[in-house]
């Protein structure tokens, strides 16, 4: 099954960061395979889903923790 991504999702892969356009599932025996394009030049390149991050953002909050650096929202 292939799934394409509306919107797409930024996210950090092992060559940098990258737009996740498509997830590629082949079924419970395999991993899902992630379809990015990089965004340093644009190649597309296929990530096991051990590989792919959602990357930072903190508008939404999303992988605070990732950084280290404090940001993460506290329950007041």
């Amino acid at each position: 099954m292939i799934l394409q991504l509306k919107p797409t999702m930024l996210v950090e892969t092992p060559m940098g960061k990258g737009q996740a356009i498509f997830i590629i599932d082949y079924g419970m025996h395999q991993n899902t395979c992630w379809v990015v394009a990089l965004v340093r030049d644009g190649v597309i390149k296929h990530f096991d889903c051990n590989d792919v991050i959602l990357a930072t953002n903190y508008t939404y909050g999303l992988n605070l923790v990732k950084n280290n650096n404090k940001t993460e929202p506290e329950n007041i």
